[in-house]
This record gives structure tokens, C-alpha cells and sequence, in this order.
């Protein structure tokens, strides 16, 4: 009989993973770094410029900007996909975004609140106050 070696285990030694996300290159890396430049160069463009009338649509469009950002930083560089650690880095990228949104929901609402609570409405509730 032979002794089973310990390659032979899968429990020992190296795995050989099947991983169908994008494998780690310098590729991969010089593409995501250009992408970041592209991204941050264009909103920049936009404020310095003042290519957009409005201060809100600007606003808008950079945070369109930082969207896409984030997600080319999680491909690129931290090697997310769907696929990944069995789904579980999706789950769990899933959780942050909830509680990124509702942080900062959260945030807004209170301090639009505490700005309309806090201010006086008029000249006469300014001279009645203590």
C-alpha cells in the first residue's frame, strides 16, 4: 500500500483555488490607477472651471464621480467581485453600504433639523429671547 503524501490532501499544503474574478497584475493595477486619475482629474476640472451653472447639480455629479470611484478601488485594488470568499465580501459590502447611507441620511436630516430648530424666524422672537 501507499502512503498518501501530503500534497495529496486538500487539507495540506497549497490550494488550487478556482477564482474567476481578475487576477493580480500589474495590469490590472496601472489600469486602476489611471482610472482613479480620470476620476478625480474630471470632477476636479469641474470645480475649477465651473463648467456647471449650479452648485448643487456640481455637487451631484461629483459624488456620481466618487460612486464609481469606490467601486473601481474595490475591483482594482482590493479584488471584490461576487464571487469572491463565497459571496461573503458582497454581503458584507452590501452592510456597509446600508450603514453609509443611513449614517449619513441620519446626519443630514439632523442637521438640517437642528439649522431650522436653532434659528430664530424672525426680528421680533430675536428681541423676546432671554
Amino acid at each position: 500500500m501507499s502512503e498518501p503524501h501530503a500534497h495529496d490532501d486538500p487539507g495540506h499544503g497549497h490550494h488550487d483555488d478556482d477564482d474567476h474574478g481578475l487576477h493580480i497584475s500589474l495590469k490590472g493595477y496601472v489600469t486602476g490607477f489611471i482610472l482613479s486619475v480620470i476620476l478625480t482629474a474630471i470632477p476636479f476640472w469641474l470645480v475649477m472651471g465651473k463648467v456647471i451653472e449650479s452648485p448643487s447639480t456640481t455637487s451631484f455629479v461629483i459624488l456620481a464621480f466618487a460612486a464609481v470611484q469606490i467601486v473601481v478601488h474595490m475591483i482594482y485594488f482590493l479584488h471584490l467581485n461576487a464571487h469572491s470568499e463565497g459571496g461573503w465580501n458582497m454581503l458584507a459590502l452590501i452592510f456597509t453600504i446600508v450603514l453609509v447611507v443611513i449614517t449619513l441620511s441620519g446626519s443630514l436630516w439632523v442637521m438640517f433639523h437642528l439649522n431650522h430648530n436653532m434659528m430664530p424666524a424672525s426680528m421680533h422672537e430675536m428681541r423676546n429671547m432671554p
